[in-house]
């Protein structure tokens, strides 16, 4: 990540997957991970909870030890982990620039009419408070 977000070491495309299963289905034991996690891939169970250990000591994840067997959830929602990682790679390769990411990210796939009318509301909405803050600013000037 950036140098001031400190909040979020960056997942592994492996450790991603294990957190794609937790925002499922958090929280989980491990078994629960492994068993959703071959239904992706093959892959061991003591593979699983080494990853969860070292996911832990990361903090991409939190155990809660008060049972048995250990329960896992994620240490961050979905959203929050996402955003994230998208600031962290907007500032690695676009200088800084959201809008150089999205409009990057939307030449290189194809997006389904309800993504796309999803965009039109979010720009919408970032052309509002545009015009509100300049308004605003307009007030205060002299």
């Amino acid at each position: 990540m950036t140098k001031s977000s400190k909040s979020l070491p960056r997942p592994t495309e492996a450790e991603l997957e294990l957190l794609r299963i937790l925002w499922e289905k958090e929280p989980a034991t491990v078994r629960e991970i492994y068993d959703a996690l071959n239904l992706q891939r093959p892959s061991g169970y003591t593979t699983v909870l080494k990853m969860l250990q070292i996911m832990t000591v990361k903090g991409l994840v939190v155990r809660d030890e008060a049972n048995r067997a250990h329960v896992y959830r994620a240490a961050l929602s979905q959203d929050v982990t996402q955003s994230e990682i998208l600031k962290d790679l907007s500032v690695r390769l676009f200088s800084g620039s959201a809008a150089q990411l999205a409009l990057h990210a939307l030449a290189m796939e194809p997006a389904s009419a309800g993504e796309l009318e999803a965009i039109r509301v979010l720009i919408d909405r970032k052309r509002s408070t545009v015009e509100t803050n300049s308004a605003q600013k307009g007030k205060h000037q002299p």
